[in-house]
């Protein structure tokens, strides 16, 4: 088989220092892309700042042959974003790639949410893959090339407890995805999400408490560990290389990835239930109705689903 290769390639990979980020930035760089390696080396929870990570990994890099140089900008400011970008253009001259991977997390009830939980949240998962998006997006358009992935996750796909701050600002990377799937068409730039499941930092946190705080007992520990133990982070890096790679198909797609397997997450409308003078009452005699799969359809934007609609409206009997 052909191997796939990122040579003359640059790419920007953010939160890069641990973890996802870590094994993302090494894969593509082991193929021959250039790799930009950002990371403000803060703590899990969004504390503190390390330039320690970046360079660790950009050496690592260049250890093994590749060609690296680590940034240490937080994504979380506008003027951070335009220098991770500035940092690629100084450097290698172009951006082919952006992987929009930094990330916090600090689980918090809803009841107990303050300003001071839900924006560094917003400001790093959601306003970053903005700040470093837009400069980079300019760059994309102007050579009529990108690729963009974006990280979102499960927590706010499916839900996940304590996490309402953490799963909105995920949430709001699909809509990003989708929007700029659109956007960048005409101009060759895809852009992909990944929801990966793996053996983290911010998985460790989430494990380490259980509802309201309460630690878990030892014996629910060890059951989570053994399946932890199977989501070596560097499983979910050949999926979002592959996304990012010249000969990916799709875009404005949403990728789940974990201990090997890949799946694909995605937004379905049921055909539902059609009534020109709908009323409270038919929605509740018609509920399983309006909820049953069968037929499902995937609505390419929202233009597809307007399409639907009238369709529905079309086939309805005519009154007499």
């Amino acid at each position: 088989m052909t191997e796939l290769r990122f040579d003359g390639q640059v790419a920007i990979v953010t939160g890069a220092g641990n973890g996802l980020g870590r094994h993302h930035a090494l894969l593509l760089a082991s193929r021959g892309a250039r790799v930009v390696v950002n990371d403000l080396g803060g703590s899990v929870t969004g504390d503190g700042a390390d330039a320690g990570p970046a360079e660790a990994v950009a050496r690592e890099i260049r250890d093994q042959g590749g060609e690296a140089v680590a940034d240490t900008h937080s994504v979380a400011t506008r003027e951070g974003g335009e220098v991770i970008v500035r940092t690629a253009l100084k450097t290698y001259g172009q951006i082919d790639i952006l992987v929009n991977n930094a990330g916090i997390v600090r689980d918090v009830p809803l009841s107990d949410m303050t300003p001071d939980d839900l924006d560094p949240m917003i400001d790093v998962h959601l306003k970053g893959a903005f700040y470093v998006t837009v400069p980079a997006w300019r760059v994309m358009r102007e050579q009529g090339y990108g690729r963009v992935v974006n990280t979102t996750s499960s927590a706010g796909i499916l839900g996940s407890t304590h996490k309402s701050h953490y799963g909105a600002a995920k949430t709001g990377l699909i809509g990003f995805t989708r929007v700029l799937a659109v956007e960048g068409a005409a101009h060759n730039i895809r852009v992909n999400a990944i929801a990966p499941i793996a053996a983290t930092r911010m998985l460790a946190v989430t494990m380490a408490e259980g509802d309201n705080g309460r630690r878990l007992d030892p014996a629910d520990l060890a059951m989570m560990h053994a399946v932890t133990s199977k989501l070596d982070p560097a499983l979910v890096a050949p999926v979002v290389a592959f996304l990012a790679h010249e000969d990916c198909p799709v875009t404005g797609e949403i990728y789940t990835a974990g201990a090997g397997q890949v799946a694909r997450f995605f937004t379905g409308r049921t055909k539902g239930y059609y009534r020109p003078d709908l009323s409270i009452e038919d929605v509740r005699d018609h509920l399983a109705e309006i909820r049953d799969e069968t037929g499902y359809t995937v609505p390419e934007d929202s233009g597809g689903e307007i399409a639907q609609l009238l369709q529905a409206i079309a086939a309805s009997p005519k009154p007499a």
